[in-house]
């Protein structure tokens, strides 16, 4: 590790540290306090800072995986993950496709130039304007369950051309695992695909899409395997599908060490059980809950440490046996055999290392009983995802004039006027004192957490959304410059 990154990790960090990777432009800009205080007097705190360069990277590990095994890979990025515009533009300048859940998203992206045949519509809700556009603008769309089949058939007859459908597919992990709520059973699928219509609209399926929860390499090789065996359904039946899109969850991993991670949790456990002081503000346990003497449940977390990631955790699914229905061989092999392209739409691990978010102190004070509250100018959505925290330790950036404290622990509290309006549910220790004016920066936000949440409750604005280039030069992202 860099002299320069520990003196940045030096100002803050957890009672039990969890160091997050940090990019080359990320080092190089904390070590600019001046260029991003600059930034922030102009634009506002918090502050989203972006770079799309390592898209490049993290899509060549999944393209290299592919290759070495024999298949036909198309990435498609999931806009969702983070509106902006200037990462549909990197996508479309690496050769991606863009992954779309709204109509708003499909006019942005559309455009900024990609076209309709680079694009999918994976929307849970699909009204029928969406739906509309989506035939005029020829973007593939992946149908969920047996009424959008439907509306979708008679707007498809209405506009005299044909659309490309994927349908959505329900994997059976087995007795015991959680159902997902996305798709349908592949039964249920062809009894659809079966009937009759009474218009006589008879989409054309040109592949099968899923999207499961959690990361497994193993759930993907068995819904993997189903969804092959469906598509060999379909072409029996007269259609001609040409993919199998396996949606996102693919891993990646925010932290330096996987020791940090394993004592976090050990220690958190601790405390929760009272065997040590509690990590977290009010013993918040993270998913986990003392009873009996025992722990129970499980971490309500994002694995911020996590292995095999990206182009490994690729290469391990597509050496999985496929099952006696789609032939017993390898996933490579079943698709290979079949001419199917392996479609996927990464956010998360195609934005790993593309982005952070900066905050400045506005003040800082004690409870009653001593614990010390660090408050930012950003509120608790603009740092968050369905996770119930990030654990990953943000960086203190010192150099403010005015008072510092002395050597403390305390908590990181944001605007909204909430009692328990928490930026990070865990006590970080500020060895070198906080003031106030100093910058907490969050690094490799990119992905999901600036903007899944994000909420201008009490009217304060968005965070505004910064891209930078070479030298420190930036601009403001066309997402805000547009209005």
């Amino acid at each position: 590790m860099s002299t320069a990154t520990t003196g940045l990790r030096a100002g803050c960090e957890g009672i039990f540290a969890l160091d997050g990777r940090l990019e080359p432009w990320q080092r190089r800009l904390c070590n600019k306090p001046e260029v991003l205080r600059g930034w922030l007097a102009e634009h506002g705190s918090p502050l989203n800072i972006l770079d799309p360069a390592p898209m490049a990277r993290n899509a060549g590990e999944l393209r290299d995986a592919a290759g070495a095994a024999g298949v036909d890979l198309a990435i498609y990025f999931a806009r969702k993950a983070n509106k902006a515009l200037a990462l549909v533009d990197e996508a479309r300048r690496l050769g991606l496709g863009v992954d779309l859940a709204s109509e708003r998203e499909l006019e942005q992206v559309l455009e900024r130039g990609v076209p309709g045949s680079a694009l999918v519509m994976t929307a849970a809700i699909k009204p029928a304007p969406l739906l509309e556009r989506c035939i005029a603008s020829g973007t593939t769309v992946a149908v969920d369950n047996a009424d959008e089949f439907e509306l979708l058939g008679g707007l498809t007859a209405r506009a005299g051309c044909a659309t490309s459908v994927a349908l959505r597919l329900a994997p059976d992990l087995g007795d015991g695992r959680p159902q997902t709520r996305f798709g349908l059973g592949a039964l249920e699928w062809l009894a659809l695909v079966d009937g009759d219509r009474s218009d006589g609209a008879r989409p054309r399926i040109d592949g099968v899409h899923f999207h499961l929860d959690g990361y497994a390499a193993a759930d993907r090789v068995v819904a993997l395997g189903q969804a092959i065996e469906l598509a060999d359904a379909l072409r029996q039946r007269g259609h001609r599908p040409t993919f199998i899109d396996i949606g996102g969850g693919i891993p990646m991993s925010y932290l330096e060490s996987a020791s940090q991670w394993e004592q976090f949790w050990s220690a958190h456990r601790e405390g929760l059980l009272g065997r040590r002081e509690p990590l977290t503000f009010d013993g918040h346990g993270l998913g986990l809950l003392a009873h009996g003497g025992e722990i129970i449940g499980r971490p309500a977390v994002y694995p911020f440490h996590q292995r095999p990631t990206r182009g490994t955790w690729l290469t391990e699914v597509l050496a999985g046996r496929a099952g006696h229905g789609a032939g017993g061989g390898s996933i490579a092999d079943a698709l290979r055999e079949r001419g199917l392209q392996l479609r996927c739409e990464p956010g998360r691990a195609l934005l790993d290392g593309c982005g952070l978010t900066v905050a400045r102190v506005a003040h800082r004070k004690q409870r009653r009983d001593g614990t010390w509250l660090i408050s930012l100018e950003m509120n608790r959505t603009q740092c968050r995802s369905t996770s119930e925290d990030f654990l990953v330790d943000p960086l203190l950036i010192g150099g403010a004039d005015g008072d510092r404290t002395g050597p403390i622990e305390g908590y990181l509290v944001g605007a909204y006027c909430i009692e328990r309006e928490l930026l990070s549910w865990r006590r970080m220790r500020f060895r070198n004192g906080v003031a106030a004016g100093d910058l907490v920066v969050f690094s490799n936000t990119a992905g999901y957490l600036m903007h899944i949440l994000e909420s201008s409750s009490h009217q304060i604005p968005l965070a505004r959304n910064l891209v930078v280039k070479a030298d420190h030069q930036a601009f403001v992202d066309p997402i805000d410059a547009d209005g």
